[in-house]
């Protein structure tokens, strides 16, 4: 009877087999996540962008990390060497010999298949003389001939070989075990032990109980749960929060804890060097006791913030640690603002507690865009250009010019520019402007509706708002016109010329106009004496309606015309008036009038429906894509890392400081983003007063608000007998009707069964 039967490997073959498989499963995703991307195409994106980032401390850093890296070089080297590994394995598995072969008599007998019984007898009468071992033949070989012969002469065996392949019937299956004997082998038991239980029960367990402890201390944005505890106790314990106090909560995070962070370091140059930075700086709040504002490592983080938004200069000792606290800032603001969010709409569902106010939000958002720009926040938005300092200020606030904002520098004439600029070379006048035209200009429209309504632009009290923002991203370049001295072009000048002429005709026009009033108030008068009231009525009327048209004597002739004019109108309108009389043709004319309107409100209600599927389409189109983060890069000169253009956008009531709707986090705008804002409609009808604000989160001075009137009516009555839920009597009466037949139906065939 056939059995089963497992065997280690002695020969080592099959080994190969698992351990080229094994090494593939490795070499070759890692070589598809880890091979290092295409360093041209690097170099070429930072080279295009040296023009108008080449001063910024993230292009420099980048430059010589990109130089000075040997990552790329370790990991190619590591591939390579997986990769050689597998060919030699592949190559290796390639010429061992197949251990199993499937069994043929007729090629052990040197036969071609289907040959007669003749042919076999003759030939293992040939073979077996050959190979006998009397004769001094090869035993094995001998047994082979044998078993072949048997098999194709006799019956039992033939019918063997063709069921189980083997002549001798069923044999024992047999499974090999891709592991080479030695490893089970008695005298290696010890090591393999030790080699087993190292692994599955001492390095299994502490991966992934640190990576497990690990992942539980963060948020899904990579923020300490820690940090998150701390910024809502403070954000609920200071509802108005001002920038100073906003900076003492942000360099508070844990982030910046050496016993929770590893990347924070505390030097012991820290106790000589910081204590000099306060000095520099002035009041900082140092003698505060709170904590965890008194901590070393608050002070530190908040002293390297203070003097990076200061532009002072640090030591290299401390530098990288001022690098770290700055690019930790962005995220850890996101945070706070996210938390205020949560205060505020557990505020407005809750009631009872006190929900943070605009400003505190706000002031995170100022925060964020003087960290990114290295700028203090009563600082102009000029100084985010290259080679602007203080001192040159002056010509740009000076009388002349008044030009305060990026959006007044622009605007100049370029003549007026070049000459407010003198203090710049041509060079790198050339260079502000690269960096001017390169900022962005943001194109915001707002659409205000109730979705899911019958009537979307009716806002009921309580109902759900949304106001749809479709914001463009341009350039500065694109939005306002260089203003240049050039003469107009031909056709312009032309147009011009007509258009001074026109207006000289119109004036000479209306002087001969004035004449010709003056003329029809006297003939007015003369009529006057003349005729009575009425007839004098209507004839200055008529006059009134050829002032203009003539003047002088003309004035009569004309009046009388139009009264023959009117008087062929008077009686054509009352031979219509008496044709329309018939019923007839009235109720066509009512017919007609019925089917437009029923005409027009069907397609309101078709181009209503097609929106309303647009705008379901668009959701599930942006549920279902991923669009990627990467937008624009931002142009800092002290920012330490690559930072991406992203914007917030909010709608607020600015007379009662709270937030309307939460802030949307726009990190896709690259060139268009629609963005939707909802928010409950206020419960009191009225009219309301909002803001739609879009702010940076990386440039000062590009912020925009626009205002948003708010009509709020009364809901409307619920309905209790809606058209829709009627029924009429007939369908009532056929559905009993059926009702009772399939009972009628169910009995009689109840009594067949019986």
């Amino acid at each position: 009877m056939a059995g089963q039967q497992f065997q280690y490997d002695d020969s080592g073959n099959t080994f190969f087999y698992f351990l080229t498989s094994f090494v593939g499963l490795i070499v070759i995703p890692a070589t598809y996540y880890l091979w290092p991307r295409d360093q041209n195409a690097e170099q070429l994106r930072l080279k295009s962008l040296r023009r108008v980032h080449g001063r910024c401390l993230w292009y420099r850093l980048r430059l010589m990390k990109s130089q000075q890296s040997i990552v790329p070089t370790l990991k190619k080297a590591a591939l390579l060497f997986g990769w050689a590994v597998f060919l030699f394995l592949a190559y290796k598995v390639s010429k061992l010999d197949r251990e199993y072969q499937e069994y043929n008599p007729y090629e052990v007998l040197h036969l071609e298949a289907g040959a007669s019984i003749a042919e076999i007898k003759k030939q293992y009468r040939v073979l077996s003389l050959k190979h006998h071992p009397d004769k001094g033949g090869d035993e094995a070989m001998f047994m082979k001939l044998a078993k072949a012969y048997s098999a194709l002469t006799n019956e039992e065996s033939r019918n063997n070989w063709e069921i189980y392949g083997n002549p001798d019937g069923p044999r024992v299956t047999s499974f090999g075990i891709a592991l080479p004997a030695w490893i089970v082998d008695q005298k290696n038991s010890m090591l393999v032990l030790l080699v087993y239980g190292l692994a599955f029960m001492v390095i299994l367990p502490v991966v992934v109980g640190t990576w497990w402890y690990r992942s539980i201390r963060y948020s899904g944005d990579q923020i300490l749960i820690n940090t998150t505890q701390l910024f809502m106790h403070f954000m609920y314990k200071t509802p108005t929060m001002n920038m100073k106090r906003l900076v003492m909560v942000l360099t508070a995070a844990f982030e910046f804890d050496p016993r929770s962070n590893k990347e924070a370091i505390i030097r012991p140059t820290d106790n000589i060097e910081v204590p000099q930075l306060i000095r520099e700086l002035g009041n900082i709040n140092v003698k505060k006791k709170e904590p965890p504002f008194c901590y070393p490592y608050s002070l530190k983080a908040r002293v390297l913030l203070l003097t990076h938004l200061a532009r002072m200069d640090v030591s290299e000792n401390i530098e990288e640690d001022q690098r770290f606290v700055v690019k930790k800032c962005p995220a850890l603001l996101q945070e706070i603002i996210n938390v205020g969010c949560q205060l505020t709409m557990m505020a407005t569902s809750r009631g009872g507690l006190r929900a943070p106010r605009l400003t505190s939000i706000e002031n995170c958002m100022k925060l964020s865009q003087m960290v990114v720009q290295g700028l203090q926040e009563a600082k102009s938005p000029l100084l985010q250009l290259p080679y602007f300092e203080e001192e040159h200020l002056r010509y740009c606030m000076s009388k002349k010019y008044k030009v305060r904002t990026l959006q007044d520098l622009v605007s100049l004439k370029d003549s007026d520019r070049r000459n407010m600029l003198r203090f710049l070379g041509e060079e790198k006048y050339e260079e502000v402007l690269a960096v001017l035209w390169s900022f962005p200009y943001i194109n915001m429209e707002t659409k205000l509706q109730v979705l899911d309504d019958e009537d979307s632009n009716n806002i009921t009290a309580g109902s759900i708002v949304t106001v749809t923002v479709t914001l463009t991203r341009k350039r500065m370049s694109e939005m306002f016109e260089k203003e240049e001295d050039a003469p107009l072009p031909a056709e312009e000048t032309n147009a011009e010329e007509q258009r001074d002429t026109k207006t000289n005709k119109t004036k000479v026009w209306q002087n001969k106009n004035k004449g010709a009033k003056k003329a029809a108030k006297s003939k007015k008068k003369k009529l006057t004496k003349k005729k009575p009231v009425t007839q004098q009525q209507a004839k200055g009327d008529k006059a009134k309606q050829a002032n203009g048209n003539v003047a002088g004597n003309d004035v009569a002739a004309a009046s009388k015309a139009e009264e023959d004019d009117l008087s062929d109108k008077g009686s054509e309108s009352d031979e219509a008036e008496g044709n329309k009389d018939s019923p007839s043709e009235r109720d066509e004319e009512s017919d007609k009038q019925s089917d437009t309107e029923v005409d027009e409100i069907a397609g309101d209600d078709e181009e209503e429906w097609e929106a309303l599927q647009q705008s379901i389409q668009r959701r599930e189109r942006a549920l279902l894509e991923t669009k990627s983060k990467v937008t624009h890069p931002v142009y800092s000169l002290y920012f330490p890392e690559e930072k991406q253009e992203w914007w917030w956008l909010y709608i607020a009531d600015r007379k009662e400081q709270t937030l309307v709707s939460m802030p949307s986090h726009v990190c896709t705008l690259k060139d268009t983003e629609e963005v939707e804002l909802k928010f409950p409609a206020p419960s009191k009808t009225g009219n309301y007063q909002y803001s739609v604000i879009l702010r940076s989160d990386s440039f000062m001075g590009l912020d925009q608000n626009k205002p948003l009137k708010l009509e709020v009516h009364e809901a409307k009555a619920m309905m209790d007998n809606h058209p829709q839920w009627d029924i009429p009597e007939t369908e009532e009466e056929e559905d009993d009707q059926e009702d009772s037949d399939g009972i009628e139906e169910s009995e009689e065939d109840e009594e067949d069964n019986d």
